[in-house]
């Protein structure tokens, strides 16, 4: 509780806001964040739609800064995958991670970082 407390009155002395939540498996962003990247990345390997149609559409109507394939490309293709797997293992079937998004990391195309992912980068 005390490394928690420090840390807590030094990201609010840098300006942050904190907050923090019970450790549990996959942690409460992961559990919510994890099923919404896959779920847009399935939409794309579907073909319900583009995959800046997923990304602007969540845009819009979420007032999110950016789509799931976008923020998969930010966080790391190959991070989103071992989250997902890791929920899948701890928490079952409905964590299961999109089969595309394998694919993109076995391909070695992790997002931003190495230039290629859902989009490409310079």
């Amino acid at each position: 509780p005390a490394v928690t407390d420090l840390a807590h009155e030094f990201a609010e002395a840098l300006g942050k806001e904190t907050w923090q939540a019970d450790d549990k498996p996959g942690f409460v962003t992961n559990r919510i964040l994890m099923p919404w990247i896959n779920e847009g990345v399935r939409a794309y390997d579907e073909g319900v739609a583009t995959k800046d149609d997923i990304d602007r559409g969540m845009e819009l109507g979420t007032n999110v800064p950016m789509g799931p394939l976008e923020l998969a490309d930010h966080i790391g293709l190959d991070v989103c995958l071992h989250a997902s797997e890791t929920l899948h293992e701890e928490l079952g079937d409905r964590y299961q991670p999109a089969y595309l998004l394998k694919r993109k990391v076995e391909a070695g195309d992790l997002g931003k970082k190495t230039g290629r992912g859902f989009y490409e980068y310079d």
